[in-house]
């Protein structure tokens, strides 16, 4: 089975920067998605973007050149480097894998439902 464990999380002024990593073990399918998501206390988990194993990817409109999704030379680590960040930022941040074929109703893959795999979560506070 696929494990994921977040790192990096942590407390940061508004305007700093942080770079979240998400390391994978278990042997994952291609192709497949990786997934970042943040969720704030008593609100639902919203997408922040996602990486197709081919290397392709797609932002929230919230975070759009500020937030970048990269991975590792083995692809066995993906990252999210945050800048410029906000006190909105706040939350508890989870990756996610899922393998093709995803799910017919699953357009961008910003959407939780659309990841069978998550991490524990990490968090990240911005004052």
């Amino acid at each position: 089975d696929v494990q994921l464990v977040e790192s990096g999380g942590g407390s940061v002024q508004a305007g700093g920067s942080l770079r979240l990593s998400c390391t994978a073990s278990g042997g994952r399918i291609r192709p497949y998605f990786m997934g970042w998501f943040r969720q704030a206390p008593e609100k639902e988990r919203e997408g922040v973007g996602r990486i197709h194993s081919a290397g392709s990817t797609r932002y929230a409109d919230s975070v759009t050149g500020r937030f970048t999704i990269s991975t590792d030379s083995d692809k066995s680590t993906t990252y999210l480097q945050m800048t410029t960040l906000k006190p909105d930022d706040s939350g508890i941040y989870y990756c996610a894998y899922m393998p093709a074929p995803t799910p017919i109703t699953c357009t961008n893959m910003l959407e939780a439902s659309c990841y069978n795999t998550w991490g524990q979560g990490t968090q990240v506070t911005v004052s």
